[in-house]
């Protein structure tokens, strides 16, 4: 019987592989400068505490000191696509963190052979300049909404 929600952190493995590419919805979860944890979830991440509550826009998470955790969701309509939903990070989270978890995303985009991965942007704190960095590209301009695609389309970035 398969289990609602599952945790790997034997990234290698090719049990992990296999539910990396069969399940929809997940979180890395990055400390540390390093990737320790990718929970699989049994439903996509749609709403957060701050969409519901007006906080601060310097709002962080509480928790260890140096912590990062990505949403990511594969549409049920569009499986050649993933949606980074919502980035979580501790208020002493490091750039080596989050660049962790940033590049496992890409991994378990090549893993899924998706095409693209999208973001609609809402802090502001995740610049423009940031994106391009990581190779993500402005998409659908909007008045309320940054979105951004980054494109594979077969050819995935060596991490």
């Amino acid at each position: 019987m398969r289990r609602l929600f599952e945790t790997i952190t034997e990234f290698d493995a090719e049990a992990a592989r296999e539910a990396l590419r069969r399940r929809r919805y997940g979180v890395i979860e990055a400390t540390g400068g390093r990737v320790t944890a990718i929970h699989l979830r049994p439903w996509p991440k749609l709403m957060s505490w701050r969409d519901f509550w007006p906080t601060a826009a310097r709002y962080h998470a509480r928790g260890e000191g140096d912590r990062c955790l990505i949403y990511y969701n594969q549409p049920l309509g569009h499986s050649n696509y993933l949606a980074l939903k919502y980035i979580v990070s501790t208020a002493g989270s490091s750039y080596a963190t989050f660049c962790a978890a940033v590049n496992e995303l890409d991994r378990i985009a090549a893993l899924k052979r998706t095409d693209a991965l999208l973001c609609d942007a809402a802090n502001v704190r995740l610049s423009d300049r940031l994106f391009a960095r990581f190779g993500w590209e402005p998409h659908a301009a909007s008045r309320w909404h940054r979105n951004f695609i980054k494109r594979f389309y077969g050819v995935y970035p060596s991490i």
